[in-house]
């Protein structure tokens, strides 16, 4: 009898411990995970959007929402998405957002946005030994583009007297494949951000060319629903407006691009209508 009180006192013992063990982790983690949850969704766009060497996202884009939404009271799940289906995504309510490198000109009625936030340059890149140096040599050639995207949409519509009439427009639904399509000679030149491009010759030793003139200039943005009356879109749009005059969007996109400056002079952009 007497071991088994020593045995109820000591199992009593581990209880009150794992139970105080328990608290104390409750309130370690509270605040920042007690936050409301934004889900914006992305793919995968170095360097705005990847996977770090741990599985975690980061990136300009990562990091500039985390930032803007934590001042705003929220926390933000990154949820990955078929790009193509950000659109339809948005407005059911399955993500909140879209910020993915996602470019503003030509679909201010689409959605909502909050910026521009950063000045991108879409450009077409070549293979290093290619022949084709202006836009006017892409004649007849093979260009691979991302699906959905302001290239491929500069390509079929051809509405720049700049643009030639193509062989083939290849669209492809991943970035990474509109390079890998470069490289084994499938495409004979990509349209894309420019930074990406850069990227891109940056994590694989890829051997492109950026050719001089570039496609166009655009602001990009964050895109809301336009049936979203959370006043969400609006308050992002101030606080990201914020960072860029207190020094927070310079320190961020600088991690990651050489002379960040030139990717915030967004005033002469496309702004939400």
């Amino acid at each position: 009898m007497k071991i088994r009180k020593i045995l109820v006192a000591v199992i009593s013992l581990f209880m009150a411990a794992a139970l105080l063990t328990g608290c104390g982790t409750a309130s370690s983690t509270s605040g920042a995970s007690d936050l409301p949850v934004i889900k914006l969704g992305s793919d995968s766009y170095p360097p705005y959007n990847y996977l770090d060497e741990d599985g975690n996202p980061t990136g300009i884009d990562v990091e500039l929402a985390t930032e803007a939404f934590a001042r705003m009271g929220y926390r933000v799940e990154i949820v990955q998405i078929d790009w193509e289906k950000k659109k339809e995504l948005v407005e059911s309510g399955a993500i909140d957002c879209i910020m993915g490198c996602f470019s503003m000109e030509g679909r201010l009625d689409d959605y909502q946005w909050a910026g521009p936030y950063i000045a991108s340059r879409q450009v077409v890149a070549v293979n290093e030994s290619s022949d084709i140096y202006t836009l006017q040599d892409l004649a007849g050639k093979n260009l691979a583009v991302q699906s959905t995207t302001k290239p491929e949409s500069i390509f079929l519509k051809r509405t720049d007297e700049r643009i030639p009439k193509l062989g083939n427009l290849i669209s492809l639904g991943h970035r990474e494949l509109i390079f890998t399509f470069l490289e084994k000679g499938y495409a004979d030149a990509v349209g894309a951000h420019e930074e990406s491009v850069v990227q891109y010759m940056k994590d694989y030793d890829a051997k492109f060319r950026i050719l001089e003139d570039p496609l166009m200039t655009v602001g990009i943005g964050v895109a809301f629903a336009n049936n979203d009356d959370r006043g969400l879109c609006q308050e992002l749009d101030r606080t990201l407006e914020e960072m860029r005059q207190d020094g927070t969007s310079l320190k961020i996109i600088g991690k990651y691009l050489d002379e960040p400056e030139k990717y915030l002079e967004v005033d002469t952009l496309e702004k939400d209508n």
